[in-house]
């Protein structure tokens, strides 16, 4: 299968793409209400909430269109070698090409990187791809979430050694 997508650093040019793309996504799993990402503030932002210390955010396009993006950064309320995974979202021209498992390892790396050395998510119930991910790329659920996200919304939670 030819590569058909390509994967970069978010730009400011990029903010109300990806913003679309997280307000289109979570709606259709249940995510909107009180709780859930698509209300943090840095939404709009994209571009500036990921150019602080220890933190990357990556888009997806297709033929010059964003179409998905995710990215980590320090744990909020967490142990400073914890990162997590933030707002990996696609749209459905994005899934199925293997642009998820890409966006992985380029975050995985990322966080490497920024001298993380383990990788918490959130997600929920529903979310079946994306957890189907997650564990193909070393994640293991855990009982309980970390850190002081305030995403209470979520229920599945997830932890890889990097």
């Amino acid at each position: 299968m030819t590569q058909d997508y390509r994967i970069r650093p978010i730009e400011p040019r990029d903010d109300a793409a990806v913003a679309a793309i997280i307000r289109a996504v979570m709606p259709a799993f249940g995510a909107d209400g009180p709780g859930f990402a698509i209300h943090d503030p840095e939404v709009d932002h994209m571009h500036a909430a990921y150019a602080q210390p220890r933190c990357s955010y990556f888009v997806v396009e297709r033929g010059g269109v964003v179409v998905g993006g995710g990215g980590v950064a320090p744990l909020e309320g967490g142990e400073p070698d914890v990162c997590e995974l933030r707002k990996m979202y696609f749209l459905p021209a994005a899934r199925g090409i293997g642009a998820g498992t890409a966006m992985m390892q380029r975050c995985l790396d990322a966080a490497r990187a920024h001298g993380f050395k383990r990788c918490y998510l959130e997600t929920l119930t529903g979310m079946d791809a994306a957890q189907a991910l997650y564990r193909r790329s070393g994640f293991a659920p855990i009982c309980a979430p970390m850190g002081g996200t305030g995403h209470h919304g979520c229920d599945r939670y997830f932890l890889r050694e990097l």
